[in-house]
Parts: C-alpha cells; structure tokens; sequence
C-alpha cells in the first residue's frame, strides 16, 4: 500500500518562479537566472532543455538577455547592478523570502542588530543578507548552539530563513533573549514549508509505516528538514532524487508493506508521480494491494 503525505511537491513560489520562466521561454529563445532556479536537477534538465541558462554570477549575464531573478532571490546590489546594465529583469521572489528580505531591511534601518537563522551558504540567505542596511550590523547562526555566541545588542532582531523549523526558531529565539534589551522576533517560515513538515508527522503517525520514500533534491533546504523530523520520527527513510536511484535501492522495499511517499517544495509532480508508479509496479510484483 502506498500513502502520499498530505502536502507535497511544489510550493507557490515554486510553481511561480517555474511557471514564469515557462512562460517566457514562449516568447524568448533564451532565459536567464543567476543560480539554479530550483533545487531539484531533473526539474531545471528540463527548463534547460527548452532554453534556460544558468549563471554563476552577474557578471556572466550577456547584454540584451531576459533575466528572471529566481525565488530564492538576490541581494539589492545584484539586482541594481543588472537594471544599470539594462538587462530586462523579472523579479520572481518568492513572497515568503520577500518578506523577510523586507523585514531584514526595514528593522536594520531602524537600529537592530540582525540575526538571520538559517545556512549561510545558502542563496535565499545571501539575498536576505544583501537587503540589511549594514552587513556589519548583522550576522548568520544555523542553530540555537550558534545562537549562544551572539554578543550582546541592545536591540535585536531575529529572522529566520524560509524553510527551517519553527522549534528550532524558537529555541535561538529564547537563547537571544538574554543577549539583548529588546528582541524582535519575526517568524518568517513560509507557509507551505510548515504544512510539510507537518504532513510528514502526520503520515507517520496516523499510519503504520514500514518506511517513507522522500523524494527531492539532495541540495534542497526543505527537503533536507523533512528527513530530520522523518529521522526523528524512527521510520526508515529513504531518500531519492529520481527514478534511476529508486530503482538502484529496490531492494531497500523487499518486506515493504505500507510505503509513505514524501517530496519537497522542490520536487515537480511528474516526477512524483514516475517515482509512485516505480515503487507501485515494485509493490505488485510482492502481491501487495496498491491503493
């Protein structure tokens, strides 16, 4: 038996930033992005397929070329660099990290040190960083241990990158607020994230599982926090990128009754659903009733 988690594929700003590339793809030969668009590479294959180009950096966007700026988004500074250049610029940020690049902004103009929870290799925290009015008045942790070696502020502003937990938000929300004389805290979890992660409680609890497929990009955030709380939850997790590593792990099924299936805000629903075909036609030839 196969039971999909309640919530899984694509979010909003994904499905936004993929379809708007899609759609200009319709009228332009070629589209740019600095940076992967998403973090699933059998998604952005496709796009590249049909005209997509991949920067490292600004610098390497050739004059007249179509730019969307990916969901993750840019710093001010990328983005201000391509308008002089008169690069034609689409900005596709997620709603959720533009709020938080917002909030980066407007509290760092109001005096507040700002600390942003999240991976500081990661793109949406180098766009978030690159809104905050002073680079130097702000700084990065990854976690509540991080979180006990931030110096003392009198004013502090915690913003948390999009896709981490909210427990672990508030554990660095509560270890701040003896680093400071006043603490703004602004929980900037997308929603689709937290609706994520609860469904794969959910999936695991209300059902009797013998293991959980995640399917996402190994590179993915989101997808990366799902396998800590599956993890976390003691079912056996595993973990694939496309079909080909599902079927080179087909014996990780054998005695496999009831599979969950679970997929980041990353992953596209053509894929999802190559995956459950693969493990359904695996779970038939083990006599198992498909649902």
């Amino acid at each position: 038996m196969i039971i999909m988690a309640e919530h899984a594929g694509f979010c909003f700003g994904v499905k936004r930033a993929v379809d708007a590339i899609s759609e200009s793809l319709k009228d332009n030969p070629e589209v740019w992005t600095i940076g992967l668009p998403i973090h699933n590479p059998q998604e952005v294959s496709r796009l590249e397929s049909l005209g997509l180009r991949v920067a490292q950096n600004d610098s390497e966007i050739p004059e007249g070329a179509k730019v969307l700026i990916r969901a993750h988004g840019e710093p001010l500074d990328v983005i201000d660099r391509l308008i002089k250049r008169g690069i034609d610029v689409e900005d596709m940020t997620c709603p959720f990290v533009k709020k938080a690049q917002e909030k980066a902004s407007s509290l760092s103009q109001e005096g507040y040190y700002v600390v942003l929870l999240g991976d500081k290799n990661h793109p949406e925290i180098k766009g978030i960083m690159g809104h905050v009015d002073n680079p130097e008045n702000a700084e990065v942790i990854a976690d509540e241990k991080e979180a006990s070696g931030v110096q003392f502020h009198a004013k502090t502003a915690l913003i948390s990158q999009t896709t981490q937990r909210e427990e672990r938000l508030e554990k660095a929300a509560a270890i701040l607020v003896g680093k400071s004389s006043e603490l703004r805290v602004c929980n900037t979890i997308c929603k689709a994230t937290a609706q994520r992660q609860e469904a794969v409680r959910n999936l695991v609890r209300q059902n009797n599982l013998d293991g959980v497929v995640l399917i996402g990009g190994k590179s993915s955030a989101n997808t990366s926090k799902l396998r800590d709380i599956l993890q976390a939850e003691g079912v056996d997790v595993l973990w694939v990128e496309d079909e080909n590593e599902t079927l080179e792990n087909q014996h990780w099924f054998n005695g496999k009754i009831i599979v969950g299936i679970a997929a980041g805000a990353s992953t596209p629903e053509w894929l999802i659903h190559k995956i459950k075909n693969i493990i359904a036609a695996k779970q038939d030839l083990q006599g198992v009733l498909i649902h």
